[in-house]
């Protein structure tokens, strides 16, 4: 990242700028930090002015206690001053309730794209988002960040071995440092239900995708988002997860964007 920009209370934000076009705010989920979307805003670059940035409390970014939802919005409002104004949003997971949480806020937006926001209506009626939100804040407010990383991976659906193969990874250390963000991303998601009051107040255009590989609830509370915000549209890539490979979403999103086809 090679600026910086300072939110509203004094937290500083580190972020890159590259590409041509309107401009759009990229959006990391949870155990990320600019660099993950870093592949997509090449991919978006000539077409559009691709900004990342590392969410506060991960990578370049500071951090100011206490956290809340609305410093991260306000990170946002500050990213947008620095860039211009009047961007587009696009955030991936958890990232992507973040983005409709700073639309439904008012912030100078002129359209907002979100992947896979895992709103869990559609998968277990938001238990096990609760049982996850007791364990990490146990496992944090005890200094186990290795657990914290664990429950995370487990909510995501990987497996005991495959989480066990992590911890003797070189990327271990990295997941570690960034654990405690984990607990911004859960308030983020609120209680993890589709807030459908919230996205009733965004009115900008919005775009919702879900991979046609990924889990069906994944796919369904894609659906609902674009079917609850007053001006939205469901799309589906065929053969994509929740790790959806950039060179497939980047034209989805660059026409969304800038209103054209290649």
């Amino acid at each position: 990242m090679d600026k910086k920009t300072t939110s509203r209370d004094g937290t500083s934000l580190a972020y890159r700028v590259i590409g041509q076009g309107p401009t759009v705010v990229l959006v990391s989920g949870a155990m990320s930090t600019g660099g993950t979307v870093a592949p997509l805003a090449h991919r978006l670059a000539d077409r559009c002015t691709a900004v990342v940035y590392d969410r506060r409390g991960r990578g370049g970014s500071g951090d100011t206690a206490p956290y809340a939802v609305e410093r991260e919005v306000e990170d946002l409002a500050a990213l947008i001053d620095a860039v211009g104004g009047a961007t587009g949003l696009y955030g991936v997971s958890s990232g992507g309730a973040l983005v409709l949480e700073a639309v439904a806020s008012g912030l100078p937006v002129r359209q907002a794209a979100v992947y896979e926001v895992p709103f869990a209506d559609f998968l277990d009626g938001g238990a096990g988002k609760r049982a996850y939100t007791r364990n990490l804040e146990r496992a944090l407010a005890e200094g186990r960040r290795g657990d914290a990383v664990e429950l995370f991976l487990r909510l995501t659906g990987l497996g005991e071995e495959t989480i066990r193969g992590a911890r003797q990874s070189p990327m271990w250390a990295g997941m570690e440092s960034v654990a405690p963000s984990l607990a911004y991303d859960d308030a983020v998601m609120g209680d993890g239900l589709l807030p459908r009051e919230r996205l009733a107040a965004v009115c900008v255009p919005v775009l919702s995708v879900a991979g046609g590989a990924s889990p069906g609830w994944l796919r369904e509370a894609a659906e609902a988002v674009a079917g609850t915000v007053p001006e939205g549209v469901y799309r589906t890539l065929e053969g994509q997860t929740h790790a959806v490979e950039p060179e497939v979403l980047a034209p989805v999103l660059a026409e969304f964007f800038t209103g054209r086809t290649p």
